[in-house]
């Protein structure tokens, strides 16, 4: 039993980890608590006493084990789908370490994540910083468990240190559109790929809600005459290789498509080449756009080469090539000593076309332009207008030398900040917008509800066939609403449906 303790002007709590083995009451420094009263020491001492007896003694040294340190063996013990090693290494190595690498695991206060968490958000959206919080919050969750520390700092209360009214976790709104949006930016990204694939693609992903990756990943064989079937998905992995795996969550599923979806997807299917992929040797529905990255046949060190004998990750030594004041100075100095002892030379890429679309280049190369109207910025050169010719309408990008100087216009915005995935938002906000039943709905996205309402409720025939009819007459409105603009397109594609519907 715990008591208290004279000491001088004060009292002391002590109180029995083991037989025989007395210690005193601290805080969290490792400072001995002074009490005013004996009856004040003698609780606080019995306080402690029960937690040992509850969930063991922990050795006030274990966490002195340095937070860098202990990611490491951390991560090592991981065995995790290898998308969500890649971002669990990211997380740790751009955004953990630099600023809990060389700090004890014991000594990490909540004031020094909210510390970290308020640089953060000056420099990220919301969104990425809460998913950041998430991955420390796990690891310290485990450094708790293994009893390295009493209680997890990153663990926020509800309320702590924001002004009331305010949520310090909400972000911008998700931008969507429209059908007609969903087939003027299928029609622009096609015009700056200069193939049908593009419009293909963005029209299939806006009346699906598939994931980015469901697309990428979507095989032929999987393309039936009134739906598509998810069954994988293409991950893009650091090394620039795609990995096929499930779908996110397991969200394997069959995508009802109205009869003009399915016409489309396997026209294009018709038109294109089958010749499987030389990664996966699968044949997929959409190959990739642009040069395909040089890096498999290289001669040489590779990026991922120095990645590895860094122990870093690729973008850590991209960051290191391109951005280097972004890393820390130890991981710098160690990627520096790994391109020095491979011999690593940056090479330029071949002109070979890429079996798959990287996430990055569609984004934004293709779908930004696509939806504002402007190429981004990439130095040297500043962000600047997409330079189209006027003829034909709605404008053919002007490439080359002095573009800018031979184009007569250049697009207007169609909707501001959206992205690929806003598409997936915006099949979700129309199909609120149609009434369409939750259960329908969370099929078709992916997502599962576990309540019992959802449990009870089962979707018929006639939901599916509403569905498939209410979409059709959008598709047409957005058809003759883009007609009425203009009754051609170079999109051959799109020429071919506008054709059609004027009869």
């Amino acid at each position: 039993m715990g008591y208290g303790e004279k000491r001088g002007d004060y009292y002391r709590g002590r109180y029995w980890i083991a037989p025989g083995v007395l210690r005193t009451v601290e805080d969290a420094n490792g400072n001995t608590i002074r009490y005013s009263t004996k009856r004040e020491a003698a609780k606080a001492a019995n306080d402690l006493e029960a937690k040992v007896r509850e969930v063991g003694y922990r050795d006030p040294d274990a966490g002195k084990e340095t937070f860098g340190e202990y990611v490491n063996r951390w991560y090592e013990a991981q065995e995790l789908a290898s998308s969500t090693m890649q971002n669990y290494k990211h997380h740790i190595e751009e955004h953990l370490l630099p600023e809990f690498e060389d700090k004890a695991i014991a000594d990490i206060k909540p004031t020094d994540v909210g510390v970290w968490e308020k640089k953060e958000r000056k420099l990220y959206a919301v969104s990425s910083v809460k998913t950041w919080h998430g991955t420390l919050h796990l690891i310290l969750s485990d450094a708790v468990e293994e009893g390295l520390r009493d209680s997890n700092p990153a663990t926020k209360r509800r309320g702590r240190g924001k002004r009331a009214g305010r949520s310090r976790n909400r972000g911008p709104e998700k931008v969507v559109t429209d059908a007609l949006g969903i087939l003027l930016i299928a029609e622009r990204a096609s015009l700056l790929s200069g193939r049908d694939d593009e419009f293909v693609a963005s029209v299939l992903k806006g009346y699906t809600g598939m994931r980015w990756g469901e697309i990428v990943g979507l095989e032929r064989e999987f393309v039936r005459p009134t739906s598509v079937r998810v069954e994988w998905q293409l991950y893009e992995l650091d090394s620039g290789e795609f990995e096929r795996c499930p779908p996110k969550d397991d969200s394997y599923r069959t995508v009802d498509t109205p009869a003009w979806l399915s016409g489309l997807v396997t026209g294009h299917i018709g038109r294109t080449d089958s010749s499987p992929c030389a990664c996966h040797e699968l044949s997929y529905v959409f190959r990739g756009h642009g040069p395909a990255n040089g890096a498999a046949r290289q001669v040489g060190a590779k990026l991922v080469d120095v990645a590895r004998r860094a122990d870093v990750s690729a973008a850590t030594v991209s960051n290191v090539l391109n951005r280097p004041d972004m890393v820390a100075e130890g991981r710098r100095v160690r990627v520096e000593k790994a391109i020095a002892e491979l011999g690593y030379v940056r090479t330029g890429q071949s002109g070979e076309t890429a079996a798959h679309w990287r996430r990055t280049g569609f984004a934004t190369w293709l779908f930004q332009p696509a939806a504002t109207g402007w190429y981004p910025k990439k130095a040297p050169q500043e962000a600047r207008p997409v330079p189209v010719m006027a003829d034909p309408w709605p404008g053919v990008p002007a490439r080359g030398r002095n573009a800018s100087g031979r184009a007569d216009v250049c697009w207007l915005p169609i909707a501001r900040g959206l992205t690929p995935h806003g598409l997936r938002h915006t099949h979700k906000t129309v199909m609120e917008e149609l009434g369409t039943p939750p259960k329908l709905m969370d099929e078709r996205m992916g997502h599962e509800d576990g309540s019992v309402q959802a449990r009870y409720t089962h979707i018929t025939a006639r939901m599916r066939n509403r569905l498939m009819e209410q979409l059709t007459v959008q598709w047409e409105e957005a058809l003759d609403a883009r007609l009425a603009m203009h009754p051609r397109s170079p999109v051959r594609v799109l020429d071919a449906l506008l054709r059609a519907r004027l009869g």
